[in-house]
């Protein structure tokens, strides 16, 4: 196993008042990661589990996984990596799509990790795990799939989030969109309406998240928003074709050998539960757990609830 160079401190930490602490490592280009308890010691007692890394979805960060890490962080090891052009880790549209970020996700486990671990994947983090896993087992010692982004059973998906996709998906209308709405939007409404989206409830958006991700979104934009939206529209792209090819995914799905925790929000606007159920009925050996009232990401909008599911599940696999 190769090792990185060792990592620097990173110049901002928005993660601050969770614990945790910034760092950025040089994986053919600088990679951002924050580490939970890091002043806590590996070999200290009680502290024997596989590290955990969180992998975000599009348009996300390490931040989406603050409100969890903490107390996870117990009994292991707990970083959340920035995929490439997402949070504060540069990207194209070459790097951003997401078999590059497949790659860099695998890079990061083998040399700053140290591997096999626990992936926990949000939407497209989740798919993102899923090809880890399939591809190169030998990393994976178990996953988590919050959400995952899965094939669209056969009906119509939601209006708003079915004409965004739509719009992301046609040559020349996306980049229009991203040049002309996305970009122009400031901070404080671009994660206003990222939380309208994902939660079932936007009221429960912890306040001290809310003000990290607007200043996180500030700084993504004082860094220059038009590498960032080609970016994302990239990895927008890069996931619907993955996605779109049902057969091969279903097939990665199962050949997944590892302990798997699925957990889905029922009101999930964008992976609508009937995919997770499905994924779950051609899995039968994974353990599902679905939300009542919870929208697409939450590990935001019930940490609570989420962190005892997953560290219940890792207490009795790991």
């Amino acid at each position: 196993m190769t090792t990185a160079p060792p990592a620097k401190p990173a110049p901002r930490t928005f993660a601050a008042p969770w614990g945790a602490r910034g760092y950025v490592s040089d994986l053919d280009g600088p990679v951002h990661w924050i580490e939970f308890d890091p002043s806590r010691p590996e070999d200290a007692p009680g502290r024997d589990g596989p590290p955990i890394v969180f992998v975000h979805g599009l348009g996300g960060s390490h931040l989406n996984w603050c409100l969890i890490g903490p107390q996870l962080a117990a009994g292991r090891r707990a970083v959340a990596l920035d995929l490439h052009g997402f949070g504060l880790t540069p990207g194209t549209r070459a790097t951003a799509v997401v078999q590059h970020n497949t790659r860099l996700l695998d890079r990061f486990v083998r040399e700053v990790t140290g591997a096999p671990v626990i992936l926990a994947g949000n939407s497209m983090g989740g798919l993102i795990s899923i090809l880890q896993a399939s591809g190169s087992p030998d990393t994976v010692g178990g996953l988590v799939l919050i959400d995952p982004a899965l094939p669209l059973p056969p009906r119509l998906p939601d209006r708003q989030v079915g004409s965004q996709f739509l719009m992301y998906a046609l040559p020349g209308v996306g980049e229009l969109y991203v040049r002309s709405v996305l970009s122009r939007r400031p901070p404080q409404l671009a994660v206003q309406r990222v939380i309208d989206l994902c939660f079932a409830d936007p009221s429960r958006i912890d306040p001290a998240m809310f003000a990290a991700s607007v200043a996180l979104a500030g700084e993504r934009r004082s860094q220059g928003l038009r590498a960032g939206d080609e970016a994302f529209l990239a990895a927008s792209r890069s996931l619907m074709r993955v996605v779109g090819l049902r057969g091969r995914y279903w097939q990665m799905m199962a050949s997944v050998q590892v302990p798997v925790l699925l957990i889905g929000g029922e009101a999930d606007r964008l992976v609508p539960v009937a995919s997770m159920r499905q994924a779950a009925a051609r899995n039968p050996g994974w353990e599902t757990v679905i939300l009542p009232g919870v929208g697409h990401t939450p590990q935001l909008e019930v940490p609570d609830t989420v962190a005892g599911q997953i560290a219940d599940w890792l207490e009795r696999h790991f």
